[in-house]
């Protein structure tokens, strides 16, 4: 079941929070709403010879694979967090050349995010797995193998339909 409340007590002046409009947890004293909002996590795209670069996952979904992806830290533009996520998880310097895909995340219902996909080029580095990842590869379409995540799925076969893949 989806908790409602994140935490018990306004975090302004401490008054036990209630329920508000749309289920919102509010503060009676003082007027504050605690609004939960999806974070917002960023992948890169990289394609070469008709091949997607994937990442297998160490930590959550172990083993399953996934197109290199993070999250945007506090004060960080979306593009820069991409570059940084991207170099973080396969050793590779990208440079962004669009945008491949945007999708709202709810297969985690407690870990929900709006996800950015960008199209990348490798600019420089050495594609070596780090952070999350414990192996990295490209891939054909028909050998994808097992993803972690069921938009990444979706953005795959939007590049199959287009002819990326």
């Amino acid at each position: 079941m989806l908790k409602l409340l994140e935490f018990n007590y306004c975090p302004r002046c401490g008054h036990k929070l209630e329920s508000g409009v749309k289920t919102r947890p509010a503060c009676g004293a003082c007027g504050y709403i605690h609004y939960r909002n999806p974070a917002v996590g960023v992948a890169v795209v990289v394609i070469a010879d008709k091949k997607i670069l994937l990442g297998r996952r160490k930590g959550s979904y172990h083993g399953r694979w996934c197109i290199p992806c993070g999250y945007v830290e506090w004060d960080e533009e979306v593009r820069e967090a991409a570059i940084r996520e991207f170099k973080e998880e396969t050793g590779l310097e990208v440079a962004i050349t669009g945008i491949c895909a945007v999708h709202s995340n709810c297969h985690d219902r407690e870990r929900q995010t709006v996800g950015i996909w960008f199209f990348g080029r490798v600019t420089g580095g050495r594609l070596k797995a780090g952070d999350d990842l414990w192996e990295a590869a490209f891939f054909p379409y028909g050998k994808v193998p097992e993803l972690a995540f069921p938009t990444d799925r979706t953005v795959i076969e939007d590049l199959k339909r287009a002819g990326c893949l």
